[in-house]
């Protein structure tokens, strides 16, 4: 009898009331560890993907546009399988007192926004479209900030969360008084130093969110962060989000940067030397006119590096859809 030599691992999803299996092969010639990680993160892929968008705002967050119902009518208009809304809560800013054109930053209205989107959630299953009615929290080292996130977590229980980095320093680091008196490696260092630090939060945490957020309004010729910029500090973001089991973000909202996506090529490409291979894709959509904007274009970079498939977070399971 021949010795064996891998390890075969098969997954049963029920989709559309048929079975489907996934068989995975993992080679004993692998270190342990890999193959113990590899065994912990093998997740449910769904062959019929179709779309996802996962990172979204509409008029419950303070800087949205469009109302949830119209937001969710033109993602399922156009096919999304998997639209997650992400309403801001940014009691960031509370804690670091930072004050928008001079004025107190709204809340978002909790109770509103979970009553109407759960509602929506029941509405759209039947309808092939699976709302996931999530969060995107602001990180602040504050322990009481931290502390209202975890109430927050627990009073509503999101079925995602994505943690960002907004503020550092006491400013918004999409405004001008962030970057003043900064040259462009302080700024930008301070800022990663930051998102390695949000790795750490208290609170449970889906998806690591638009890493190079920094650089969007920034006044310097060259916008974009990119690793070279800092090869120690992200190798250390990155191999922390793989060992925690993250879920990268790839972002399509940045402003002109100079490139189609947060964070660029250069930073996912190193991602998966690392042994990344969790990303989640978000359009930061504030209106029904951004839903999915720039989707291909980032999977077909993606595919281009070797990865191949999207992963969904929902409710506590990780989800792969090919991309």
């Amino acid at each position: 009898m021949p010795a064996f030599s891998s390890i075969i691992s098969h997954a049963a999803r029920k989709v559309n009331r048929t079975e489907k299996f996934v068989i995975k092969i993992y080679d004993f010639s692998r270190p342990f560890e890999e193959v113990r990680r590899a065994l912990a993160f093998s997740k449910k892929v769904e062959y019929n993907c179709g779309m996802s968008d996962l990172h979204t705002h509409s008029a419950f967050s303070p800087d949205g546009v469009s109302p949830l119902e119209e937001m969710a009518a033109r993602a399922h208009e156009q096919g999304i399988k998997y639209f997650g809304v992400s309403e801001h809560f940014d009691f960031d800013y509370a804690a670091c007192g930072i004050l928008i054109h001079g004025e107190i930053m709204p809340l978002t209205d909790e109770e509103g926004y979970f009553s109407a989107a759960c509602a929506l959630q029941r509405e759209y299953e039947s309808k092939g479209m699976r709302l996931l009615v999530g969060g995107e929290y602001g990180f602040c080292p504050d322990k009481g900030c931290c502390e209202r996130y975890l109430a927050l977590t627990e009073r509503q229980k999101p079925d995602f969360i994505i943690n960002s980095v907004h503020t550092v320093d006491g400013a918004d680091c999409y405004f001008p008084e962030y970057f003043e008196g900064k040259s462009r490696e302080q700024a930008y260092g301070d800022y990663l130093e930051r998102v390695r630090e949000s790795l750490d939060a208290p609170y449970p945490y889906d998806i690591v969110a638009h890493i190079g957020y920094v650089g969007r309004k920034a006044p310097y010729p060259d916008r974009m962060l990119r690793y070279d910029d800092f090869p120690a500090l992200f190798d250390d973001i990155l191999k922390t989000i793989v060992e925690k089991g993250k879920i990268l973000e790839v972002n399509s909202s940045t402003r002109g940067i100079g490139a189609p996506f947060l964070p660029d090529a250069g930073v996912l490409a190193r991602y998966f030397e690392l042994g990344g291979r969790r990303l989640s894709f978000g359009s930061d959509a504030h209106d029904i006119s951004r839903i999915a904007e720039g989707r291909e274009t980032a999977a077909a970079a993606l595919k281009a590096l070797g990865f191949t498939a999207l992963t969904i977070p929902d409710c506590g399971e990780y989800k792969e859809i090919l991309l």
